[in-house]
């Protein structure tokens, strides 16, 4: 793995982004070749501005469709530029699906990726053929069996922990699938929605939307919660049949430590990955 820039070349300055997108017309955050991305929108708008060429950084790259309430990035951006109207000039040349939250100067080591403790996923179902509602089919997915709570509960916690989530992960050569998933629990709220709260380290590629259609299928009565376990003791990739949309999950939060800690935790995790791939 290459070695992360951690700080700015001299006369730059690193800016760390604070932004939210509703990723229903996106190919995902990742610049591809003749689609429409995040990346290349956010970048375009700070290029426009910045009148030199810009790489961001994102904390968590999210697949097409895939929303962000709380996703972070870092650019590393002439000194020379004024940051204080900087995110309200963005979001005037920004498409209204993308909106910039904040911006401020990153303390010294900030790196979007490597620095980042955990992230914070939700995904959203709405069970028994019942209607969605206009608004909420942004970011909710439906499904026509009943799911009981209790027994997605009892699926989702036999994940918890350090394991290697490759049953749950689309191959990617060369990435490892070792995570640690520190909350993985549902709730059903006042209007009927099941909502996930989906807490790790990082995530690996369609990793949470694969936890979803697994623990569905618990909680449908096709499988016993044991099944769960199974599939991750034995490596055994799920279908993707059983992958559920990406209209439902949404980065809502990020987590960084101080800023005295940024330095050793991008060290670390950079360690830690070179050392699981190896």
């Amino acid at each position: 793995m290459t070695e992360p820039t951690l700080y700015p070349e001299s006369g730059f300055l690193r800016l760390r982004i604070d932004l939210a997108y509703d990723g229903s017309n996106f190919s995902g955050w990742a610049i591809q070749p003749d689609r429409r991305t995040v990346q290349a929108q956010v970048e375009e708008a700070i290029e426009k501005i910045a009148r030199v060429r810009i790489e961001s950084i994102v904390a968590g790259r999210t697949d097409a469709g895939v929303h962000a309430t709380g996703q972070v990035i870092h650019v590393d951006i002439p000194d020379s530029i004024a940051i204080e109207d900087l995110a309200y000039k963005l979001n005037r040349i920004l498409d209204e699906d993308i909106r910039i939250n904040r911006i401020e100067v990153a303390p010294p080591a900030f790196h979007a990726r490597f620095s980042a403790l955990r992230r914070y996923y939700q995904y959203r179902i709405l069970d028994e053929n019942k209607v969605i509602q206009p608004l909420a089919r942004l970011n909710t997915a439906g499904w026509y069996r009943p799911l009981d709570l209790n027994l997605m509960n009892q699926a989702s916690k036999l994940l918890l922990g350090t394991n290697d989530f490759a049953a749950f992960c689309k191959y990617r050569e060369g990435a490892t699938t070792v995570r640690t998933l520190e909350k993985y629990e549902w709730v059903r709220d006042s209007e009927g929605y099941l909502v996930a709260d989906v807490v790790a380290d990082a995530f690996c590629y369609s990793m949470v939307r694969n936890l979803v259609g697994a623990v569905v299928c618990v909680a449908d009565g096709r499988f016993e919660p044991s099944w769960i376990k199974t599939l991750l003791e034995n490596k055994e990739r799920v279908s993707d049949s059983l992958v559920f949309p990406a209209r439902g999950l949404t980065l809502y939060k990020v987590d960084y430590p101080d800023a005295a800690e940024l330095l050793v935790r991008a060290k670390k995790t950079v360690a830690r990955r070179e050392e699981e791939n190896n």
